[in-house]
Parts: structure tokens; sequence; C-alpha cells
């Protein structure tokens, strides 16, 4: 029972100690122990990663699931570790809804045949959603949100108890210098002085002690970055992956149902404007000496799929229609030059069936 009492009187003793010290240094009346800036510097290094990661960790969560509600579920049977029940995405929701709609409309009219297929194609983007999130979640989220909830309070924790350490040391320091100071009055004060400079090694080796500790967990920081760098790698080959599957996936649905074509833009009104509904004729190459080069092997193409033109050097196409098509120097091999009438403008290869000549 003695022991437990002193024990107690010990601890509140020195956080005590610790108040006081704090308190006189922060009204300027005691000196304190400074980090050397190498130090200070892998602690901003430290609390910036923390802050930055944070922020990174918490945005791609939202952009994984957007619905707060839905993360906040996810995240109580994370912390009760038990599995996420199979929920359909919005994306499948959505699929699902258009099937459905389809096969009430009949599957056999033009509508409802392509609601069906617009749905099958929906939950198949639905499926590369769930794979692009689990993907994320294992290879970037869990690696960032080790750091924050594991070895950045690691060392938060070594921070702290170097913090007092450090208290500790400052106030032996402040005791020996009023030993001293007192000991040229009185000879009974030798004995203080000796007890103070005892407890000042004593601090200053626990000081020495937990500042390397901290120190060195302060420096796997570079090691701490170099796992973020392979996990955003990771994250970003994920996304090509997923939104590749969506192109293919779009693409073919759009070869299946056929697109409406996109009218074209209308043109400013300009007095130099060309009119609405064509697309300015791309200027015939020069050589360098100013000798017309002119278009090279001109020929028939049956178009193949509706093309929407991307700007206005490139010429929208529609299934089906014959268009005449020539390489022009320069030009990369992915394209080609195309005329309707009075338009031209760039189309791509593979959208063509060129005609033999």
């Amino acid at each position: 029972m003695d022991s437990t009492v002193k024990k107690l009187a010990s601890g509140a003793g020195i956080l005590l100690s610790r108040a006081v010290q704090f308190t006189e240094e922060k009204l300027g009346h005691a000196e304190k122990t400074e980090l050397d800036a190498h130090f200070e510097n892998l602690m901003a290094r430290a609390d910036m990663t923390r802050h930055w990661t944070e922020k990174i960790m918490r945005q791609t969560e939202v952009l994984l699931q957007p619905n707060p509600g839905t993360r906040m579920e996810d995240f109580v049977y994370e912390k009760l570790e038990k599995k996420v029940p199979a929920r359909q995405c919005n994306v499948e929701l959505l699929g699902q809804f258009m099937t459905d709609a389809g096969n009430e409309f009949g599957s056999s009219t033009p509508y409802g045949k392509t609601l069906i297929k617009c749905g099958e194609t929906q939950k198949l983007l639905g499926s590369a959603e769930k794979e692009f999130v689990q993907a994320s979640m294992t290879s970037f989220l869990t690696p960032l949100r080790n750091y924050v909830e594991g070895d950045y309070k690691a060392i938060a924790k070594e921070r702290r108890l170097l913090e007092s350490k450090r208290l500790d040391l400052d106030a032996c320091k402040t005791r020996l210098r009023k030993a001293r100071a007192s000991e040229t009055k009185a000879s009974l004060w030798a004995k203080e002085v000796t007890k103070a400079e005892q407890e000042l090694r004593v601090a200053q080796l626990e000081f020495d002690r937990q500042a390397e500790v901290t120190r060195l967990l302060l420096e796997g920081l570079s090691s701490t970055h170099a796992n973020h760098l392979r996990s955003l790698h990771e994250y970003v080959d994920a996304q090509v992956t997923y939104y590749a599957q969506c192109y293919q996936y779009t693409l073919d649905l759009q070869k299946q149902i056929g697109s409406t074509p996109t009218p074209l833009p209308a043109w400013p009104l300009h007095p130099n404007a060309p009119p609405s509904g064509t697309i300015p004729l791309a200027p015939t190459p020069v050589t360098a000496d100013g000798t017309n080069v002119g278009p090279a092997g001109r020929r028939s193409a049956r178009v193949l799929y509706d093309y929407d033109a991307g700007d206005s050097s490139e010429l929208s196409l529609l299934a089906d229609e014959v268009i005449t098509v020539y390489s022009i120097p320069g030009l990369d091999s992915d394209w080609l030059m195309g005329e309707r009438g009075n338009q031209r403008g760039k189309v791509p290869v593979t959208y063509l069936d060129l005609v033999k000549s």
C-alpha cells in the first residue's frame, strides 16, 4: 500500500514539475532545450506527410464511394471485422432497370431491344467499377490508412514522450542552476547540488535515448514515401484498366445499337466564318520552297461506324456512307484526309473500309 502511494506521489510530482517547466518556458522565465535543425525538419516532414495523406485518403474514399451513408456503413463493418454485405452499385442498378424496362416494353421492339442491350452493358460497367474500387482499396487506400492510423500514431506517441523527457531535462537544469546559486550562500546545499547533477545526468541520458528512437522513426519516412509511390502506380494502373474496359464496353454497345449522328456545331456569326454545317477545308500542304504537294493516292472508302469530329480539323462520319480519302505528308499514319462534297477533314483509318482501286 505504501509503495503504491509513493508511486502515485512520485508520478504526481513529475507531472507537476513538467507543468511548472512548461509554464515558465511560455512566460519566458526558463530556458528550453532546442532540437537540431535536421530533427525539426524531420518532424515537419512527418506532419506534412500526415496532413496530405489524410486529405488524399479521404478524397479517394469519396471518389470510390460518393454515398456518405454507405461509407459509414462500410466503416462500421470494418471496425466490427465483419464482411460488408454485397450490394449493387448505381451503374448496375441502372442496368437492371433498363433490362426490366426493355423486357416490359417487349424485347422484339426497337426500344425494348436497345434498352436490354444498354442494360447489359451497364451491368458490365458496374462490374468493372467494383473491380476498380476493390483494387484501389487494396493497393492504394490500405497503405495510406496504415500510415495514418499506424505509423504516424507511433511517431506521435514517441514525440510526446520525447517532449516529456525534454521537460524533465530542462527542469533538472533549472534545479541545478538554483542549487549552485544557493551553494555559495550555504554549505548545506552541497548535497542538493550533487543530487541535482545526478538527476540531470539521468534526465540527459533518457532524453538522448528517446531522441534517437524518435529520430529513427522519423527517418523511416523515406521508405514510407517509396511505399506510397508504389501504391500510387498501382492505383493509376487500376484506373487505366478500368477506363479501358469502360471504353471497350461502350464502344461495343455503340456498334451494336448504332448511334445517332451528333449535329455539327453552329459556327459563330462572323463575316469570315464558314456556313453552318460545313467544316473548313484543311490547308493544302506545301514544301519549304512553296511548291504545292497536293493529295496523294485518292481513293474511295466506306465508313464502318458513325464518328463525331473531335474538333474543326476532323470530319464527322455516318456509317455506310462513301467518302474520298487520301494521305498528305506529315499526317499521322492512323489518320487520312477525307472529303465529302465541300467538306474536308481528318478521319480515323480504323473507321474506314478502303475500296480497292
